[in-house]
């Protein structure tokens, strides 16, 4: 028994020591697998890394050729884009910038080291409109569409682990009157009666909204380089009803600013310069040269004190034939007198009876059909004068359509630019092309008697009055104790409007402050004797989102408007 008991525990001792040699060898193969899963899994973690670190290096380097496309293109415009493109291929973040960059290596698509891609998708065209993308949908512009492509090869760890980015960028010239409300400083709309606005609208600075017990509605898009508010300005120092705002499309803050291409300044006191007379010595190829419309013009008329020079423009040198005083005063009358209680001044204007005008430039031999016409009153004025552009009899335009600017406020009497069977609608089919640039723009009806300027408001009634045509002047902008007046009352008014209709069909553009029509906005009825608010059918005129349909010499701003963005195989 003895034995027998011996021989099983010593069997039984070896089947342990093989158990625990078992045990011991699968725990050493569990250890090498978990040890192996952690290198494995590690190694991933690293190469994920690295890979991510690429895809940010592809994308900075995108990013610094995207920057610099765009600034070229907003500052100088297609032929600095056109001439920088070696410089653009040659654009890829160094260690001069920042050390972390010597972990990489960059290259094109075609394998060239230290480049990026630049390709051009849609090529520069000045004649047709192709449609704006991002927030800047239903839009059109003139211009271009790049592709940005990098490949980085991040060179940590040895694994030369590789990433492509590609973006698109579109760059465009916009033409400004595709807006229905365009500012370019700070915009209020606070109208005390309901208003709608049907186009787009935009503003360069804030947007401040404040309906006076009213409701007012955008049924498009609305966009404001910094802020939309639902508030008044701070420089506002009215009192009002609480009112209703509604967006019936989208609203976003914090869109890029959209800048007329005039140089460096582009304040906009800047701006102005574009319907003023150009300096002696301004090269009109200058990027302010460009913008001008005087530089533009068909025709120009300047009074002095002694004589009217009359000539053709759009030449060199600005000044073209000279057409005789005998077929210009036919349509240019230089006694034009009248008073407004805005400004508290007599206004010396220089008339321009656009009807005649229009006969005339179909049958001239001087001067070629009159598409854009720049008049300026240079006489000088007393303390209780000022110049003023005024424009009657222009219910019918040439077809081609008619711009008229002027660095004098402007007024325009009557109906204008409306057919017969249109009058107080929204028909614009039989409307030409056409744009008032000023320093102001005032509206007198069809009633308005120059002597009755002076009498009091009740013996300056007005009649419903019909205008179509875009306007882009400036304002006196909030402050001092004073309201601006808003979009509302950017057409200014001298007449008692009460139960009578301003029907306007255009687009509204604020791009400077007024720099001779500075009286401030002060308000309606017989305490300032100004004028009386008219029923207001405004809307934006449908033609203007038609490139062909535009207005001559209408200005446009520069956009550059990021596109697809996207991680692309770095083959």
């Amino acid at each position: 028994m003895k034995i027998l008991l011996s021989r099983f525990l010593r069997r039984r001792r070896g089947y342990a020591l093989v158990m625990v040699l078992v045990f011991a060898a699968i725990s050493t193969m569990a250890l090498a697998a978990i040890m192996m899963r952690s290198a494995t899994d590690s190694n991933l973690t690293r190469r994920n890394n690295n890979y991510f670190d690429a895809v940010e290096a592809s994308e900075a380097d995108t990013e610094k050729v995207l920057s610099a496309l765009s600034a070229d293109f907003l500052n100088s415009g297609a032929a600095t884009v056109q001439g920088n493109m070696a410089n653009y291929h040659a654009k890829v973040p160094v260690a001069g910038e920042n050390g972390w960059w010597k972990r990489f290596n960059f290259k094109d698509t075609h394998g060239n080291k230290n480049a990026t891609e630049v390709d051009l998708l849609v090529s520069w065209n000045t004649n047709t409109a192709m449609p704006l993308i991002s927030q800047y949908q239903g839009l059109s512009g003139y211009g271009a569409v790049y592709r940005i492509t990098s490949i980085a090869q991040n060179l940590e760890g040895g694994n030369n682990i590789a990433a492509a980015v590609q973006q698109d960028l579109q760059l465009a010239t916009v033409p400004v009157f595709q807006f229905a409300i365009f500012y370019n400083l700070d915009m209020e709309m606070c109208p005390g009666a309901n208003m709608v606005v049907g186009g787009r609208v935009h503003s360069n600075g804030n947007i401040y909204l404040q309906p006076d017990g009213s409701q007012l509605t955008f049924l498009n898009d609305v966009t404001a380089a910094q802020n939309i508010i639902a508030g008044k300005s701070p420089n506002d120092p009215t009192i009002r009803s609480p009112g209703t705002i509604l967006f019936d499309s989208s609203h976003d803050s914090g869109v890029s600013t959209l800048n007329l291409p005039i140089g460096t300044n582009n304040s906009p006191s800047a701006v102005h310069a574009i319907i003023e007379i150009p300096p002696s010595g301004e090269s009109p190829n200058s990027p302010m040269g460009q913008q001008r419309l005087y530089n533009q013009a068909d025709l120009i008329v300047l009074t002095y004190n002694d004589h009217v020079d009359v000539h053709g423009g759009n030449t060199v040198n600005g000044n073209g034939a000279t057409v005789p005083w005998k077929q210009a005063q036919n349509f240019v009358n230089t006694n034009a007198s009248f008073y407004d209680t805005r400004e508290g001044k007599t206004i010396k204007a220089t008339q321009i009876d656009v009807g005649a005008l229009t006969q005339w430039s179909y049958t001239n031999k001087n001067v070629k059909a009159v598409q854009i016409l720049y008049v300026a009153d240079l006489r000088t004025q007393s303390g209780s004068t000022e110049p003023a552009v005024r424009l009657v009899d222009g219910q019918f335009l040439p077809t081609n359509g008619l711009t008229v600017a002027t660095q004098d406020p402007l007024y325009v009497q009557g109906n204008y630019n409306v057919a017969n069977s249109a009058l107080g609608t929204t028909n614009t089919s039989l409307s030409a092309p056409a744009a008032l640039l000023a320093d102001s723009i005032n509206v007198l009806s069809g009633s308005w008697q120059d002597s009755n300027s002076t009498k009091s408001l009740s013996s300056r009634n007005a009649t419903d009055t019909t205008v179509n045509a875009a306007f882009l002047a400036g304002i006196v902008p909030s402050g001092g104790g004073y309201y601006s007046g808003g979009v509302e009352n950017f057409p200014r008014f001298l007449e008692n409007w009460s139960g009578h209709t301003f029907y306007y069909n255009g687009s509204m553009v604020v791009m400077f402050p007024s720099q001779i029509a500075t009286a401030p906005w002060k308000g309606t009825g017989s305490t300032w004797n100004i004028y009386n608010a008219p029923t207001r059918s405004w809307h934006f005129d449908l033609n203007f989102t038609n490139p062909t349909r535009l207005p001559p010499g209408t200005p446009a701003v520069r956009v550059a408007i990021r596109g697809a963005w996207a991680i692309i195989p770095a083959n």
